[in-house]
């Protein structure tokens, strides 16, 4: 090989080294660089130069042109790269869990967590002193101011579960809206990473790890897959369904409920739109970003996302003591930790106050049977029984009776003495106010249809807040074991993707060598030339 051509292989070596060097010291100034991958240089030779070929020889005579700069790398492992967000999705739905039940927690310790519970002691207490002395006006007005404090305590509760159903419900917009401007972000990433890396000169390396940072957060949104494919593009699915494809993505939209207003996320392009006396109106049927019906469990990944688990925590509706009914409790609200509170408190209420109310019927009813023209305990206008509690809408079925529609009777309210306990023949009623008081005694109540220990109204409250406390500490327990295997996964990660300063040093050191190298290499060639001129110059 000449001298001359010499110099090439030379000046290879100085190329190559100084691109390596330029690699080392972008992997050193990002060695903080939240998702930022470390990037590997890889060299290769040149083609070689066949000087001669002889059947004789082992191999034919060649001579190299130098190093050739191949391709700088990511260093990733895909499994670690799934197994890190399957489990960072997994954490973020119980930790967005247990933050629910933490918000409830604080609703009833804003209230000191003796609001409620106070106002149920007071009432208990009132009955006491009622059956002690039935007849006395004072003990009457206490025990329906307490029943009238109840109400107001109740709905107070009622009202702060629903204005956190509020609060998830917009935390659902929100993070639709994150992960729609995610996707977008990701397929406008893949088109310009295809169009720099399309002739296989350049790497976009830098956009691979925005688009590796904004796939890892959108995993912890809900469940993802991921795969690339030939040229380069991410394409993701979420929940089965295709999200991102190579250069657009397919929209998650939100149908608010014309009732509630709670959002229900679905795919745009499985909806169908029909025209109704000149309105649009969308069937999500199908449609639906998920199947709320699954049971949540880890074997089946169907516990992961923090979507999910906003959508499971709110629920679908404000709950009542109707969704109690053991035929459907399964199905619609045993996972939604929400609607499970409001069903149990509201059932409180109704329970409580529809005893109350009987109690008064019955005793009008007792008198009622010994003389049909007793006006004992009724109201002399209308031959009604008194109740203490009615509903808005003038229903007297027990089934209606609700925290949101029930009202203490304005006649009792403004005259508590119409109670009387005073019978017909002058006596006083001690038997109507003892059973009022053993109705907060019996223990013939359960919070829920998979509670079998019945309880009295005294300690229901009480057993509703264990309830709450027990779930949350579940969760959290859960919560904090899965954030040790996402810490696990993700130091692993970063022993492969993450950058070492050390490491970085060593391969300084090395390709400066190596720079050095060259240059003396050429050097040498400069001066043997030289030499060579200058002497056949003479």
């Amino acid at each position: 090989m000449s001298l001359m051509g010499s110099l090439y292989i030379g000046a290879s070596g100085l190329q190559t080294s100084q691109n390596a060097l330029n690699t080392t010291a972008h992997n050193m100034s990002n060695v903080d660089t939240v998702g930022y991958t470390r990037q590997q240089v890889q060299l290769g030779t040149r083609t070689y130069k066949t000087i001669s070929k002889s059947a004789a020889s082992n191999a034919y005579l060649q001579t190299g042109h130098g190093v050739n700069y191949t391709q700088v790398k990511q260093v990733r492992d895909y499994f670690l790269d799934k197994a890190y967000r399957r489990e960072s999705g997994r954490s973020a739905f119980y930790d967005t869990s247990a933050v629910a039940v933490e918000e409830i927690e604080n609703l009833f310790q804003e209230l000191e967590g003796r609001a409620f519970a106070g106002a149920i002691s007071n009432l208990w207490t009132s009955v006491q002193e009622m059956a002690k002395d039935p007849g006395n006006a004072v003990n009457q007005g206490v025990f329906v101011q307490r029943c009238s404090e109840f109400l107001s305590r109740a709905n107070a509760v009622y009202t702060g579960l629903c204005e956190y159903q509020d609060n998830l419900n917009y935390q659902v917009m929100q993070q639709v809206n994150t992960m729609n401007a995610y996707a977008k972000r990701i397929s406008e990433l893949n088109q310009e990473i295809v169009k720099i890396e399309s002739g296989k000169v350049e790497h976009a390396n830098d956009l691979k790890d925005e688009r590796n940072q904004l796939i890892d957060e959108l995993s912890s949104m809900g469940y993802i897959d991921v795969r690339e494919d030939a040229d380069g593009n991410a394409l993701i699915r979420l929940e089965g369904k295709d999200f991102v494809k190579a250069d657009s993505y397919n929209e998650i939209c939100l149908y608010a409920d014309k009732e509630t207003g709670f959002y229900t996320p679905y795919w745009k392009q499985l909806a169908e739109t029909n025209i109704v006396n000149g309105i649009e109106e969308v069937n999500i049927e199908g449609a639906e970003l998920f199947n709320m019906q699954q049971i949540i469990s880890t074997d089946r990944n169907t516990d992961i996302g923090a979507l999910k688990a906003m959508l499971v925590a709110r629920g679908d509706r404000r709950a009542t003591h109707k969704d109690l009914d053991p035929a459907y409790y399964d199905k619609d609200i045993k996972q939604s930790i929400i609607m499970n509170v409001q069903a149990e408190f509201d059932q409180l209420v109704n329970k409580l106050t529809t005893a109350i109310n009987k109690v008064f019927a019955d005793a009008a009813d007792r008198e009622t049977a010994k003389d049909p023209n007793s006006t004992y305990m009724r109201d002399p206008a209308t031959g009604q029984a008194y109740t203490i509690f009615n509903t808005m809408t003038g229903s007297t079925d027990p089934a209606d009776f609700s925290v949101e529609n029930i009202i203490i009777n304005g006649t009792i309210k403004q005259a508590p003495s119409l109670l009387g306990f005073k019978k017909p023949d002058g006596k006083i009623d001690q038997e109507t106010a003892d059973i009022l008081k053993d109705v907060f005694t019996e223990e013939a109540y359960t919070l829920n249809p998979g509670v079998k220990t019945a309880t009295n109204f005294i300690n229901y409250y009480n057993n509703l807040i264990s309830q709450v406390a027990n779930t949350g500490s579940a969760l959290w327990g859960i919560s904090e074991n899965q954030q040790l295997t996402v810490d696990s996964i993700a130091a692993a990660r970063e022993q492969v993707l993450g950058v070492s300063s050390d490491e970085e040093m060593s391969n300084m050191v090395m390709f400066q060598n190596a720079y050095n190298a060259s240059s003396r290499y050429i050097n040498v060639i400069s001066e043997m030339l030289e030499h060579i001129i200058v002497s056949l110059g003479r």
